[in-house]
Order: C-alpha cells, then structure tokens, then sequence
C-alpha cells in the first residue's frame, strides 16, 4: 500500500550546508549596482569593498581596534592564510571535532610541520576546552559544519592567554554570539549564514595577531596571496578594501545585499534568532519520533546551522545505505536538496537551518522526512 505524501511543499527545497540558501527577498534585480566591467582599484570598487567591512563590523559588532580584510579561497582561503602566516612563533595545539578541523591539524603537522599538540572528539562532539593549554597557539572550529557541535561559549579561553586563538568560524559567524575578546584571528566566507556566492573570505584580526604579524616572520615562503605584512608591517589597505587579488565585484555587490537584510531583520539578534527557530522545529520533531536522533547528543554544543541527524531503527542493517536513500527520495521529490551527510562524516542528514531559511520551510520538510523514512523502511 502506497504511503500516502504530505501535501504541504517547502517553498523552497534548498538546505545545503554550503553555498547555502539565498536570502528570502533574493532576485537578480537586486544587483543592478554592482559595478560590473571596473577595476576594484576605482573609487567605485573600493567603496563597495570598504562598506562590505565596515557593514560586517557593525553587524556582528567586531570591536573597532580589530582589522577586517576581505581574501581570496573563502573561508579555506582565510584560514590557510592566518596558519601560514601567524603558527610557528610557538607552540600549537591543533583542535579538531569534524572534517575541516581536521583538515586544519593535517595541513599544521604534514605540511608546515609545526611543533604542535593533537585534541581531537568525536562527531557529535567537541574537545573540552578546560584541558587547551592556551599559552600555545591554538586552531580550532567554532561550529563543526560536517558533525553539528558547536563551542558554546568562550569562556574557557583565558583573557590573559600567551598564545593566539585561531577559529574558523565559517558556519557560525552571523548565527552565533561570538565572544571577540577570546578571539585572535576569526575566518569565515559569504556563502554560509548570509547565503552569499562562494570564492571570497573575511579574515578578522585582533590588535594581538596584527602584533605578531609585525613582530614574527615564518620560516617558509609565503605565497602572494596570503602576505598580509610588507616590511614587517601591516599592509593596512588589505583591510580597508584594497584586496590582495581581484574580487569579483558582482559577488560583493550580492554581499552587501545579504547584509542590507540581515539589518532589517534585526542584526544579529535577529539572525540568531531565525536560526534557532529553524533548529527548534526539528528538535521538536526528533523529540516525537523515536527512529531518529541528532549526532550531537548534547544540547549545549548543538549547532543551529548545521544540523546533524542520525537514524536509529534497528530495522536499518546499512545506515549509510538508508540515509542516502532517504535523502535521495526527497531530492527526486523537489522538497529538500543536498541534505546528505558529508562524506566523511557518520551516515545520516545534515539538515541547514541558517538564517536565510524560512521556519515555515523546515515546517514543511518534516512530513516529508517523515514519508521518506516511512518508504525506505517499508522498501527494505
């Protein structure tokens, strides 16, 4: 017997982790002014770029003393150029819960070959930061965008550290309250919570990293893009618009945009708050279903924009198997896209509940998930 579909549709089906759901009011229209065919250097671009910054600052209230500079790769692009730049003075401890912490320790140990500590947790979980030695330089994720466990709060990073913080903050930054004061260097990129294109990072410095930008020089090369000091000093146009390589400028002028909305939904508490009203709806939904859990077990470090879920029938002999069934039933049904685990993560769904997504949307989506567990279990 046919199980019978819900007959409510999210409006739209896009929860991908990265690139991640445009902003609501979305249309191309809305780029009109971008200055297409100038050189970035003009007085057009250099506007554009410096009202980028100095709206991010004012949104996510980044202290006015901290330097803001837009960079190329992404957020991949801003953290390799914080490591590359800033470890090697001393110590490190490498602090890693997911994929791309790891991929962080790899390229510290193997590549660079720093001295360096190892913590790492497993998916669903985050390391205590109570047994960091934070008088080493220390690297981390914010919000595990592959395992959906976040760093609650700062509060175990020491004020008087000797070391530098260094978080990538990619799948956090304009969905959580991040603490500046416990952070030196802070990466993340347009395409996560404001849904912006990809290609482009921010990379956010202390007075504290600029110092040691200024006072330490690594021992290896350092390419082109990721020099942020001539001289053994600054290069302060970086942070004021005047980017390293080209930007594009049409992905600017979709950024601005993205914060314009941001502000009038309420800034960052506005955005938090869109975030874990999303998170709520399927917290209540796995409250009341008994086959399904979230990966991190652990209110307190649940992440409100990645949201990891795992099945948990004993019916299910591969789990891998009947998520991908599942979230391929859904794809084909056009009401949830890209919401399969990341590859190196445990099988199940990553479910995207940043700000530009609609409560209503995710409303809709759990009948869904629900007719889809229902039919796979009722197929095998």
């Amino acid at each position: 017997m046919a199980i019978q579909a819900p007959a409510t549709r999210p409006a739209n089906p896009r929860f991908s982790s990265g690139p991640c759901a445009k902003i609501p009011t979305f249309s191309l229209e809305l780029l009109a002014d971008a200055p297409l065919g100038r050189s970035h250097r003009a007085a057009v671009g250099k506007s554009k770029l410096h009202t980028a910054i100095e709206t991010t600052r004012e949104i996510l209230g980044i202290p006015a003393d901290y330097k803001i500079g837009i960079v190329p790769g992404s957020d991949t692009g801003a953290v390799e150029m914080a490591m590359w730049s800033l470890l090697g003075a001393r110590k490190a401890t490498m602090v890693a819960w997911e994929s791309f912490g790891s991929g962080w320790v790899t390229d510290v140990v193997k590549q660079l070959k720093i001295d360096a500590e190892v913590k790492t947790a497993d998916y669903g979980q985050i390391v205590d930061f109570a047994e960091v030695d934070f008088d080493t330089d220390v690297v981390f994720t914010w919000n595990g965008t592959t395992s959906g466990a976040r760093v609650p709060n700062g509060d175990k990073i020491p004020a008087d550290r000797d070391g530098l913080t260094i978080c990538d903050a990619t799948s956090a930054a304009f969905a959580m309250d991040l603490p500046w004061d416990k952070l030196d260097v802070t990466t993340f990129s347009w395409q996560k919570v404001l849904g912006g294109e990809a290609a482009h990072g921010i990379i956010v410095l202390s007075p504290r990293a600029v110092e040691r930008l200024e006072s330490y020089t690594p021992a290896w090369p350092l390419p082109k893009i990721f020099r942020m000091t001539k001289g053994g000093k600054l290069i302060d146009g970086i942070f004021k618009g005047e980017t390293i390589n080209t930007p594009s400028m049409l992905a600017v002028e979709d950024y601005l945009v993205a914060l314009d909305w941001a502000k009038s939904v309420g800034g960052l508490k506005g955005m938090i708050a869109r975030a874990d009203a999303n998170t709520a709806v399927i917290s209540a939904f796995v409250d009341t279903h008994n086959w399904i859990e979230f990966l991190a077990a652990d209110p307190a470090i649940r992440s409100n924009t990645s949201v990891c879920v795992k099945f948990t029938d004993t019916r299910i002999t591969d789990g891998a198997v009947f998520a991908k069934a599942v979230a391929k039933r859904l794809e084909a049904e056009g009401v949830a896209l890209d919401i399969g685990a990341y590859r190196d993560a445990p099988a199940g769904l990553r479910i995207w509940c940043g700000s530009t997504v609609e409560t209503s949307d995710v409303e809709a989506l759990m009948p869904w998930l629900n007719w889809a567990f229902e039919a796979e279990i009722a197929a095998l």
